[in-house]
């Protein structure tokens, strides 16, 4: 017996350690291998490894060696001692490419977390399907796929990006709910440089094809951008800390102090009166969330609208609001994609949606309208329509046309509204709505300067001030400024056993 456990110990001993000179390449290519960044990822001692034994059954005589794992570290640890399932692409072995045994394993880790209701966090490092054991790999990409489908909106999935995820691979993080991506070694794209030059004759690096800044800021794919993995896995552990376990849980509640006291004066002053003056949206979240602590997605796509996870009063929540300092928070395209998804998420996570709005309506224009501006708005039309966690709305200064009730207006539904007043809500600016309106009148008039200013003002006395929409109950209060955080927690106390029942059916048919 002692000769066998020796024995044992000493496989998993090379097991664990890897082959010297592969895991120094990796550590020259500045990547840590997949056992150091389970270690960093998990709290110390917690990782059970399933699987560890696993070896290709492939009779390909380009694969002479069968070495342990065949690519991929995979089991179940804690986070601040919570219970997810992960698996980690080893590209010491075979580049990390996936072939019927790596598939194997995934896919009983994906089980298992489905399964127990846990967390899925993937680390790719991985040259693609193991061209070798051909469509034996390409059905173990497939199986993969059609289980995040399974788990989409049951458990949260995060995929971390840490090398390259070509081809097919790459549709397991553009399916996942959070994708985080490393500069300098992460790349992602369905078609390699090479590829490209062959069929468009077009040069381009793998950075500037699939790198992290490009799916940051350009694609939209990644939605949190890091420069080293020490910090990229911190975040995600932190990320973990805001989220519930599965959709039938609540996210973790922390310890805070009183929010529906709290008030904060400083709001008034960050947000100019004047509906035309800039500000960072980012200002106001810090004086809402607790301990100014906003954990923003997407930071570098879409940026005229933000969206993202803080807490209030203790409890998680998700922020969505316009922002004014890029092209006036107005709506476009991307930035109507970009809400809708992070309202869907927190919808079939039980996390509440405060939505903040200074929105001047949607981005005019042929190019906006030929790449489908309305069928993008009606997506995030859709995802606030069919939400059924709490929802407040906060309407800061101007709320216009289509864009006013995309916002999570009373008409689609959404449980309270607040508004400064400073609000404006309309079908459009008092000075588009005369000019409209009075196009006769002006034409007429000896002074039109003179007699625009008077049409403005009588039309903005009507039916642009601060109580109109309150007096016919689209509004349900009309608060300071500073009571804003009070009042936003004292919403989600009263809310907080919000209960509605959606009409029975498969699915609807969101219009993607």
């Amino acid at each position: 017996m002692p000769h066998l456990r020796d024995r044992r110990a000493r496989l998993r001993d090379e097991i664990t350690a890897g082959a010297p000179a592969a895991v120094r390449r990796q550590h020259d290519l500045g990547k840590r291998t997949a056992r150091e960044r389970l270690e960093l990822l998990l709290d110390p001692d917690s990782f059970i490894e399933i699987d560890m034994y696993r070896r290709h059954q492939s009779s390909s005589a380009t694969l002479k060696s069968r070495p342990y794992t065949d690519g991929v570290v995979a089991g179940s640890g804690t986070v601040d001692g919570r219970r997810v399932f992960v698996y980690a692409q080893d590209f010491t072995i075979f580049g990390g490419s996936l072939g019927q045994a790596q598939a194997a394993k995934i896919h009983k880790v994906m089980d298992h977390a489905l399964a127990t209701g846990a967390p899925l966090i993937a680390l790719n490092d991985s040259g693609g399907a193991r061209i070798q054991e051909g469509v034996l790999s390409l059905h173990g990409y497939g199986g993969i796929f059609r289980r995040h489908v399974e788990a989409s909106g049951v458990i949260p999935q995060l995929s971390v990006i840490m090398g390259p995820c070509a081809g097919g691979a790459a549709y397991s993080p553009a399916l996942a709910d959070f994708t985080f991506m490393v500069r300098g070694t992460a790349q992602m794209y369905l078609t390699g440089p090479d590829v490209v030059a062959a069929v468009s004759g077009e040069r381009v690096s793998h950075d500037e094809l699939g790198g992290a800044d490009v799916h940051g800021s350009r694609s939209g794919v990644a939605t949190l951008v890091y420069d080293d993995e020490e910090s990229c896995l911190d975040d995600v552990r932190y990320l973990l800390s805001l989220l519930p376990a599965n959709n039938l849980d609540v996210p973790p509640r922390a310890p805070a102090p009183d929010a529906e006291q709290d008030e904060r004066p400083a709001l008034a002053d960050i947000v100019p009166v004047e509906p035309n003056q800039p500000y960072d949206m980012r200002d106001v979240v810090a004086e809402i969330v607790d301990d100014g602590e906003f954990f923003e997605l997407h930071e570098d796509w879409a940026q005229n609208v933000i969206c993202g996870l803080g807490r209030i009063g203790g409890d998680v929540v998700g922020i969505v609001g316009n922002q004014p300092q890029v092209l006036a928070g107005v709506l476009d395209r991307v930035a109507s994609q970009k809400a809708a998804r992070f309202v869907r998420f927190c919808d079939a996570f039980n996390i509440p949606l405060v939505t903040l709005v200074d929105v001047p309506g949607f981005l005019p224009g042929t190019e906006q309208e030929y790449a489908g501006v309305i069928r993008h708005g009606a997506q995030l039309l859709y995802a606030y329509c069919e939400a059924s966690v709490p929802r407040i709305q906060v309407i800061l200064r101007k709320a216009y046309g289509g864009a006013y009730i995309v916002m999570d207006s009373r008409s689609i539904g959404t449980d309270l509204s607040l508004a400064w007043p400073t609000n404006e809500i309309a079908v459009m600016g008092a000075e588009g709505a005369v000019n409209i309106l009075h196009r006769k009148d002006l034409a007429a008039a000896d002074d039109a300067a003179e007699r625009r200013a008077e049409l403005v003002a009588e039309y903005t006395d009507e039916f642009m001030h601060p109580h109109y929409a309150a007096e016919r109950g689209l509004v349900d209060d009309v608060i300071d400024p500073a009571q804003t955080r009070a009042m936003v927690a004292r919403g989600l106390a009263m809310l907080r056993t919000k209960r509605r029942r959606m009409p029975e059916r498969k699915h609807g048919n969101i219009p993607l």
